[in-house]
């Protein structure tokens, strides 16, 4: 990763960003109503939690046949990916709630998904929304030398199947979270002096990664083995459990950036982008399923990518309401405005991207 960051461009002669701003804010005031989460938001955190939390209750009281303690694990894969998705993001984007209190233990659910407040908040909200798909800066395109996100990575001959490995891949995020990359992270951005708000010291920063790990291990693989389930039974659940959160939360995310649509443009030799920091947000991203209704509940509007990036601290569930004056102004200054109409196309587009990355690079037209 670069550690000199690039500068986006000041003067916005379109006045993009100036006049799209001013239209969602007068819709919020027009509307009377506030830019963090409501009754709805609350109430889909009920039910996610439901999903994620009952299976494991009832694996923990119930004796069941294992086939049915598998299921189970996937079900709570399917509810710790949505609550990633719609608690813990809102709530570590200060989105959730107008209450600071609610965002910090919203954001907080992340010890419960196995990943840290810290990391992610410096990963997410710092670099991969400041510097959107920028290679060296987003960390979110860097997958190590196994898959090639852009045309600026090197290239390796086992490239070429990418399209087909990569999926299988994508399950292990989370799993990763809970054992390697947290403490990778930490220290590298601890060493390059990265925080998101007020800076916290190293040694509460270290002792509370620590402590929280201890505590994730002890709640999902110790306690089930000393109640009596066989430890390989339980080593199994908590891989399937991950497997299916890091597939799904992988996929979304990938659906948004990682797509022919979208660019990975790069700084010039001052270290400076050629658009401005919101138009830059639209030549990166992209939009999927905008009116699927069940996508956009489950994914918390990461669906609603562009929205999102632009406005980080409105809450998900506005998102559809204020897609159409994103869209409309982004129209008016010429600006392109990505999207997918269905998921399955933006999967198919995604896969298709990373068969055209795998390509020999010089037989890539």
């Amino acid at each position: 990763m670069n550690n000199t960051a690039p500068t986006f461009a000041r003067q916005d002669n379109l006045k993009f960003f100036r006049t799209l701003n001013s239209r969602v804010n007068n819709y919020f005031k027009e509307n009377n109503i506030q830019k963090t989460g409501n009754w709805k938001l609350h109430l889909k955190a009920v039910i996610l939690f439901a999903v994620f939390l009952t299976p494991y209750f009832l694996i923990l009281t119930l004796n069941m046949p294992f086939w049915l303690m598998l299921l189970l694990s996937i079900i709570m894969g399917v509810g710790m990916a949505g609550v990633g998705m719609n608690v813990m993001h809102d709530g570590n984007h200060g989105s959730y709630s107008n209450k600071s209190w609610i965002n910090k233990f919203m954001g907080g659910t992340i010890y419960v998904l196995a990943g840290n407040v810290y990391n992610w908040q410096v990963q997410h909200n710092v670099l991969h929304h400041t510097y959107t798909n920028i290679p060296g800066h987003d960390e979110d395109l860097d997958a190590g030398r196994i898959i090639r996100f852009t045309e600026h990575a090197e290239w390796h001959r086992f490239h070429r199947f990418q399209h087909y490995y990569s999926v299988f891949l994508y399950g292990l995020l989370t799993f990763n979270w809970a054992l390697t990359t947290d403490f990778k992270q930490m220290r590298n951005y601890l060493k390059r002096k990265l925080s998101y708000g007020e800076p916290k010291s190293p040694k509460i920063l270290w002792t509370t990664l620590i402590i929280t790990k201890m505590i994730y291990v002890s709640i999902w693989i110790v306690l089930p083995i000393l109640i009596g389930i066989t430890w390989w039974k339980v080593l199994l659940g908590f891989f399937l459990m991950h497997y299916t959160a890091g597939l799904i939360l992988s996929i979304v995310f990938q659906l948004a950036h990682v797509v022919d649509h979208t660019t990975n443009p790069t700084p010039n030799d001052l270290g400076e982008m050629d658009n401005t920091w919101a138009i830059h947000q639209l030549y990166t991203t992209t939009n999927f399923a905008p009116k699927n209704a069940i996508v956009n509940w489950y994914t918390g509007g990461l669906n609603h990518q562009i929205e999102h990036h632009i406005f980080p601290n409105i809450s998900h569930i506005h998102y559809g309401k204020i897609a159409k004056i994103v869209k409309e102004t982004a129209k008016e200054c010429n600006l392109p405005y990505y999207e997918y109409k269905t998921m399955r196309s933006a999967v198919a587009a995604h896969f298709k991207h990373l068969r055209d990355l795998g390509m020999k690079p010089e037989l890539a037209v």
